[in-house]
């Protein structure tokens, strides 16, 4: 099958929803896991290494701010230095975790704002993809289609996975609307599973997230995922470009 036609699926996971689980039961290719920054802890990495390993999904991390009160979600002034306190000490609790399971750690996805400052902020972007580049040169960067993230990562000679999202909503510049704005995640399974379709179809991404946090996210996958081999692709995780 041509590769246009293979999609990944995949959740960020580990912080504290209680269907993790139950979300690779529901037909996930890869996963994200929280490294500690706004969620998760050694416990939840060691469960979701291990959840991973047995059901065969490629395993990245999901480094996000250190600010749990906000969910990683409100963005805090950082050198360069910092970020790269910050990326390194949770990447490599992700990889201790997936070694001690017995996997590799594929990817490297990051979280809430920091996701959105490393799609505009070069110099950011550059620090964190050092450091991934450094200690993991195997692994993949992942974020949205087109970006500093995107650049730092062809810079630096790492892969890189397009992302878009099956339950938030695009603002015209294809970049996500603001949670704080009326209609930013989608709530119908019908939207969800129309975007789904729209966006493996466009060609711009290879990837498709769901977030893991949210009630509906096992019904939204499996949903997703019904309608997209029904359409003809192939459930994988990717290979980065």
């Amino acid at each position: 099958m041509h590769a246009s036609h293979r999609i990944d699926l995949n959740a960020d996971i580990g912080e504290g929803g209680a269907w993790d689980e139950a979300l690779f039961d529901g037909g996930l290719s890869s996963v994200n896991v929280a490294c500690g920054g706004h969620a998760g802890d050694a416990f939840t990495l060691a469960k979701a290494c291990a959840l991973a390993a047995r059901h065969g999904v490629a395993l990245g991390a999901h480094p996000g701010y250190a600010d749990r009160a906000n969910f990683g979600r409100r963005e805090r002034v950082m050198s360069p230095a910092e970020l790269i306190g910050l990326m390194t000490e949770q990447l490599l609790a992700m990889s201790e975790a997936a070694s001690r399971a017995g996997v590799r750690m594929t990817h490297v996805k990051p979280h809430g704002a920091l996701y959105h400052l490393l799609h505009r902020d070069l110099a950011a972007a550059e620090a964190c993809a050092r450091v991934v580049v450094a200690g993991w040169p195997h692994a993949a960067l992942v974020g949205l289609p087109e970006g500093e993230w995107r650049a730092a990562a062809a810079k630096v000679g790492l892969g890189y996975v397009a992302e878009g999202f099956l339950d938030r909503a695009y603002r015209a510049d294809g970049t996500l609307v603001p949670r704080d704005q009326p209609g930013a995640v989608l709530t119908e399974e019908a939207a969800v599973v129309a975007q789904a379709l729209a966006l493996a179809r466009g060609g711009r991404v290879r990837t498709l997230c769901v977030h893991g946090d949210g009630p509906d996210a096992v019904r939204f996958l499996r949903a997703a995922r019904g309608a997209l081999e029904a359409a003809g692709f192939t459930i994988s995780a990717v290979r980065p470009e």
